[in-house]
């Protein structure tokens, strides 16, 4: 074979996942998406923008190929079941966790962290807690009668890992009931040192991309005003790499509600910065 023949694997990856110590699994689903769906539509696009992207950052002082990760692909899920899609990422997730490397899930919508988080859970058990960049609370008891919902996906998590152990940040939007819920369990998180009770634990890290201000990220579900800038949450992240994340993922882009495609390249810089913390 002559090629040379273009790469559509994430840039930096490595060539095999028994080589690697992060895994990336894209995560091509939408279906409970509540206001503006095309969230499955981010694994392939971000793909092929992380190949426009600078794999060096300054700020970590790193390129991607000092990541030891493998890009695994896009699972492929059954369209309209919920309950077997959300069994698939369960699946693959234990076995990365129980193969001992770290798992990164980019979607896709939400509620796919729920999954990834219970097969971590059962890794790590009472030593893990979540840290959630988000702009909606997500603690939602149900969405129009449906417990499995983007919108109460921190509720699952909060009783899976119980709720003392998650901490918020960028929380703006959400219900009396919902804010209610982080005021008692603390969740709520508004400085850095907040988050010092749970350096000593493992960190799933999930991140939505609407906890950035709409002016930033306009290509998402649900965009919220009075968010943050991209230079206070890069502050966020860079305090983050001397916590323990074994897993994490990077949700809620939906690249076509933004044809100038600077959401996609911001979310690409967002994953590339967490690949260089884990």
């Amino acid at each position: 074979m002559l090629g040379p023949f273009l790469n559509r694997n994430w840039i930096g990856s490595v060539d095999s996942y028994n080589d690697a110590n992060i895994i990336m699994i894209g995560l091509p689903f939408d279906g409970t998406c509540s206001y503006r769906p095309g969230s499955r539509f981010a694994p392939e696009r971000l793909r092929l923008a992380s190949w426009g992207m600078e794999d060096y950052s300054p700020d970590f002082d790193m390129h991607l190929d000092d990541v030891n990760f493998y890009d695994a692909g896009e699972l492929e899920f059954p369209l309209g079941n919920t309950q077997k899609t959300l069994d698939i990422i369960e699946q693959n997730a234990r076995h990365i966790f129980n193969d001992d490397k770290k798992y990164l899930g980019i979607g896709g919508e939400h509620l796919v962290t729920y999954p990834a988080l219970k097969a971590c859970y059962e890794k790590y058990k009472e030593n893990l807690a979540v840290i959630h960049f988000d702009a909606h609370t997500d603690l939602r008891e149900d969405y129009l009668g449906e417990k499995l919902s983007h919108a109460s996906v921190l509720r699952r998590i909060g009783e899976t890992i119980g709720f003392e152990n998650i901490k918020q940040i960028g929380i703006r939007s959400g219900l009396k009931e919902e804010f209610d819920i982080m005021k008692k369990y603390n969740t709520l998180v508004k400085n850095k040192e907040q988050l010092e009770s749970v350096k000593n634990k493992k960190i799933f890290l999930t991140i939505d991309v609407d906890v950035l201000d709409p002016s930033v990220m306009p290509g998402t579900g649900t965009p919220e005003a009075n968010g943050m800038t991209y230079q206070e949450f890069a502050q966020w992240i860079k305090y983050l790499k001397d916590f323990d994340i074994v897993g994490a993922d990077v949700v809620e882009l939906a690249p076509d509600y933004d044809k100038s495609e600077v959401s996609t390249a911001i979310t690409t810089k967002i994953i590339r910065d967490v690949l260089m913390i884990m």
